[in-house]
């Protein structure tokens, strides 16, 4: 196994649930996330929004990288669309129950060489999807002003 790579954004609080995000590119630009009504002004996509857009970008990438850069194909635009279901858990919270992704391709079946074997392969390449369909791991640490931790109780 390879040594990790690791990348960051940063979220800055800037009215009620509004927050503004920062990545870790240069010139790359921000991002609003913020909750719908009653909670929000729904100024920008919320967080559940943001994980199925990156489930569905993740998987058109893939499907675009097999068919143009391993084949030399150029598929034309693929589009994406993720629905996500959001159901409240045995504890009454709300989780994401699902994210179902539906890609277009541009082309009819069968229309370009490798299309068939893109298709049976590019899931497993999808870093972002495998990665949410696995669990991913995620510690949780809270600092006050002074850089003191909060104690946490132990995860549910």
């Amino acid at each position: 196994m390879s040594a990790a790579e690791t990348f960051s954004v940063s979220l800055e609080q800037q009215d009620g649930f509004e927050f503004r995000v920062r990545f870790d590119w240069p010139g790359t630009a921000e991002l609003v996330l913020d909750e719908p009504e009653p909670l929000g002004r729904r100024r920008g996509p919320n967080a559940a929004r943001l994980l199925a857009a990156a489930v569905a970008n993740c998987l058109a990438a893939s499907l675009v990288f097999c068919m143009r850069t391993k084949f030399r194909q150029n598929p034309g635009p693929v589009r994406a669309r993720a629905v996500g279901r959001l159901q409240r858990n045995e504890r009454g919270r709300y989780r994401i129950a699902g994210i179902e992704v539906e890609i277009a391709l541009a082309e009819a079946l069968g229309a370009m060489p490798h299309q068939q074997r893109c298709v049976e392969q590019f899931e497993d390449f999808c870093v972002v999807t495998q990665s949410v369909r696995a669990g991913i791991p995620v510690s949780v640490r809270v600092v006050d002003a002074a850089g003191t931790p909060v104690p946490l109780p132990e995860a549910a």
